[in-house]
């Protein structure tokens, strides 16, 4: 059972969504045999139900086959089935045909009639409704339906079925067929929106690391473009200085080694200012993140009055385990949690999505990252699963030797 249970919590969202549709339309073939197939045993004679009852499970086989194929090129897999759709519904139509002739030698049986028509009807229905998931266009859906219910009708009559029982014989074909064709497309419908919905929120992800390379692409051209240029007219001036032999090149010179060490300066600033992270903000955002992605989060703690240099390490974990969160988990519910606690703060990040414990697991360079931004402030890093589907990280720092507010003691879980 704990196999079987990893094994569909280790699942993404999609995936799941797309065993569950996968597995409803092997459910199909399990309706069709019992509900077709099996009640033909009792009221068609001994020949006919063997018959009848052979041709059922070989129709179900072949709607469940083209169902699994169809599913494939509705994700773009493979190309769209045509041949196979065109074998189900010849065989369709020759089970259909079968299922009549055979009525009229249905032996001692209970109801031979009423059996063969059970087994005509629904061998029709359910081959409409596969062959409308390998067509997928409304027009071309609608088409297929309203064909096998006129085949129907039309099949009836010449093989002695009275008009209007062959009448109703179609309004029925139509009807179950219609309604097994709309569960079938709904289902890849709501397969297909949930892949987008997934690929959406990995767009978002990478629009966001996106945005903050601009941000620093733009902070860095500010702080150097104008210095670099500065640089170049005076290193050009030096030179020509230089020729004429004059001192004045020497000035130039010191000048440009002086705004050298001062660009020096303002691109450390510009990086230490990119890497630090305020936790407050980042606690604050991991929040509105997550309740964006439909996660529910709840941010205990105040990060006020904790050291710059903790409150960046504890930053960049809430920023990684939220990461980890949104592109690896399944959760639907994420604590994050900050307290002091015999003179060290500690930070807990806590989901109940079994994926994210499985790409946090792993040994990525995200988690290493964290360890040796801990280390610098004298960290440590906890991470593992916890319960039967949760995933815990925890951070603990000292606070013992660096200056503290007295609003630390506030910070409170």
């Amino acid at each position: 059972m704990s196999g079987a249970g990893g094994w569909w919590r280790g699942k993404t969202t999609p995936a799941k969504v797309e065993t569950y549709t996968r597995w409803s339309f092997h459910f199909f073939t399990v309706i069709e045999v019992s509900v077709i197939g099996l009640p033909v045993l009792g009221a068609a004679g001994p020949r006919s139900a063997g018959w009848l009852m052979a041709l059922v499970v070989v129709h179900a086989a072949l709607c469940e086959l083209t169902a699994s194929r169809a599913l494939d090129w509705s994700r773009g897999r493979r190309e769209q089935p045509v041949r196979l759709l065109w074998l189900l519904g010849t065989a369709t139509y020759v089970v259909a045909v079968v299922a009549l002739v055979l009525r009229e030698y249905g032996g001692q049986g209970e109801d031979p009639h009423s059996a063969a028509v059970t087994v005509f009807v629904g061998v029709m229905a359910f081959g409409a409704g596969t062959l409308a998931l390998g067509v997928r266009e409304r027009r071309r859906v609608v088409a297929t339906v309203a064909g096998f219910a006129c085949g129907a009708g039309a099949v009836s009559l010449p093989l002695g079925v009275p008009g209007p029982a062959a009448l109703v014989t179609a309004f029925v074909v139509l009807l179950s067929g219609g309604f097994l064709g709309a569960t079938s497309i709904f289902s890849v419908w709501l397969l297909d929106a949930v892949y987008a919905l997934d690929e959406a929120r990995e767009t978002r992800a990478r629009l966001a690391v996106a945005e903050e390379r601009l941000r620093f692409g733009r902070d860095l051209h500010d702080v150097l473009g104008r210095n670099l240029a500065v640089i170049a007219l005076k290193s050009e001036l030096a030179v020509q200085l230089a020729r004429r032999e004059r001192p004045e090149a020497v000035e130039q010179m010191v000048e440009v080694q002086r705004i050298a060490q001062e660009s020096q300066r303002e691109v450390r600033a510009v990086v230490r200012g990119y890497r630090d992270a305020d936790l407050g903000a980042e606690l604050s955002g991991a929040q509105g993140v997550l309740a964006a992605a439909g996660i529910s989060c709840e941010v205990t703690g105040d990060a006020s009055g904790l050291p710059a240099e903790v409150q960046s390490a504890l930053g960049w974990v809430v920023r990684e385990a939220t990461t980890n969160v949104l592109r690896h988990g399944d959760a639907e519910r994420c604590t994050v949690g900050l307290r002091v606690r015999e003179g060290s703060v500690v930070l807990t990040v806590e989901n109940d999505g079994a994926g994210a414990a499985g790409a946090a697991g792993g040994g990525g360079s995200g988690l290493a990252g964290l360890r040796e931004r801990l280390a610098v402030v004298d960290g440590t890093l906890e991470v593992g699963p916890v319960g039967a589907d949760g995933f815990r990280v925890v951070a603990s720092v000292p606070l013992a030797g660096r200056p503290a507010d007295p609003s630390v003691s506030g910070v409170t879980s």
